[in-house]
């Protein structure tokens, strides 16, 4: 299984999660050239080579309109001014920042959601993107005593933070991995200085983004772990512990701004697990049928891959009065579910939807493109469970045999062979 291993001895925040992550893609100067030509104004992502306690590995710069937002300070426990560097380089929204250095504009939730709605994202990740910073927005009106609509964000910070949110979320569906571990959470301890004052931390949001999450305090003063990075970790993981029994195949560290006696990073961890269990979830939805024709069922049937169906089908069945009937199966999500079965009832005949909830096991999907002798094709690879599978896109091998006037089969065997 596709196993991911975030060990956060260190903290984290999102642009310590991106840089880890990033080091973990086949192409991560692609990768950024493609979240810089989203369109968030004024933004530019860039790594940097970074070095702690001599590990070397990636720092994430965010910057708008050619400035990195100031972060919040760590308070010593003297509690005396002071200006030095923060452990990450991110700023958390706040509500209502008004301190005479940031006299931007500031934006509400709606604002944010609108701007992640208006990027040309894959659904998935437009709909992790706005869900992660829905939970960070919840955690500071929770906070704060206050309501959805009255929170708003400083403009700069609201930019860094959905640049980090939208980057984490793209790599996180490109490298598409089954299962995500997360160690114990490093929060640090003491005071941090933000728009509000001096706040305990963790953070009061940070805290309540980690509910039900492993953490602890540590033996190194400050924050070390920000709303942005809380809500990432949570939002993703399907579990929390030690590091469990895997493969490694590549491993990528994001780095913090700050020195610390300990090397100040997030190492990420991709490779393959064990795991004879199910590894995922699917429901089936299925109606017997004696009294359509065949033009209407096929109708429903694309009717019900237009609404989100896995793979929907037709199995002919004896009904009672020895009448021959077809029984209709649809295969989906259960997010899915009750949406497809309305849509059954709706474009079939049937007086009633069965659904059987099931366990799957499932292998690892991704698509690689290759350099062939035809040019660049798209294979499908699937793994797991001690199991490979490579196959050539049989749109591609569609297109070859077309343009190059072969037998598709032909085409086919070569690209296998290759």
């Amino acid at each position: 299984m596709k196993t991911l291993y975030l060990e956060c001895n260190m903290g984290a925040a999102g642009d310590m999660l991106m840089a880890a992550l990033l080091e973990l893609h086949p192409a991560p100067d692609d990768f950024l050239a493609r979240l810089n030509a989203l369109g968030l104004p004024g933004v530019r992502v860039r790594r940097e080579d970074a070095v702690r306690c001599g590990l070397h590995g990636t720092h994430i710069a965010v910057e708008i309109h050619g400035e990195e937002e100031r972060p919040a300070e760590d308070v010593p426990l003297h509690d005396h001014p002071h200006d030095h560097d923060h452990p990450h380089d991110h700023h958390h929204p706040h509500e209502h920042d008004h301190s005479p250095a940031h006299s931007h504009a500031h934006a509400d939730l709606a604002h944010v959601r609108a701007q992640i709605e208006s990027l040309p994202l894959p659904e998935a990740v437009r709909q992790n993107a706005k869900q992660v910073y829905a939970r960070i927005a919840a955690a500071e009106a929770h906070v704060h005593g206050t309501t959805l609509e009255q929170i708003h964000f400083h403009e700069v910070g609201t930019l860094d933070a959905v640049a980090d949110v939208v980057g984490v979320c793209m790599l996180m569906h490109e490298l598409a991995p089954s299962r995500v571990v997360v160690s114990p959470i490093r929060v640090g301890y003491g005071q941090v200085r933000c728009a509000h004052g001096i706040l305990p931390v963790p953070a009061p949001a940070t805290a309540l983004l980690l509910d039900g999450a492993p953490i602890y305090a540590g033996d190194l003063a400050g924050e070390m772990c920000t709303p942005t990075g809380a809500a990432l970790l949570t939002h993703f993981a399907t579990e929390y512990g030690a590091m469990p029994p895997m493969t490694v195949r590549a491993i990528g560290c994001g780095m913090g701004t700050k020195d610390f006696p300990a090397a100040n990073c997030l190492r990420a961890m991709l490779g393959e697990s064990a795991h004879s269990a199910p590894n995922d979830a699917i429901v089936r939805l299925e109606c017997n049928l004696d009294d359509m024709t065949g033009e209407a069922v096929g109708f429903a049937l694309d009717r019900l891959f237009e609404a989100g169906a896995r793979d929907a089908f037709v199995q002919s069945i004896q009904m009672k009065k020895n009448r021959p009937g077809m029984m209709l199966c649809c295969i989906c999500t259960s997010d899915r579910a009750d949406a497809l079965a309305a849509e059954m009832l709706r474009y079939t005949t049937t007086l009633g939807v069965r659904r059987q909830d099931m366990a799957r096991y499932a292998l690892d999907r991704r698509v690689e493109v290759r350099a062939t002798a035809f040019g660049d094709v798209r294979y499908k690879v699937s793994e797991g469970y001690g199991v490979q599978r490579v196959k050539p896109e049989y749109d591609d091998v569609a297109a070859i045999a077309l343009r190059e006037g072969l037998p598709f089969s032909d085409v086919l065997q070569r690209l296998e062979n290759a």
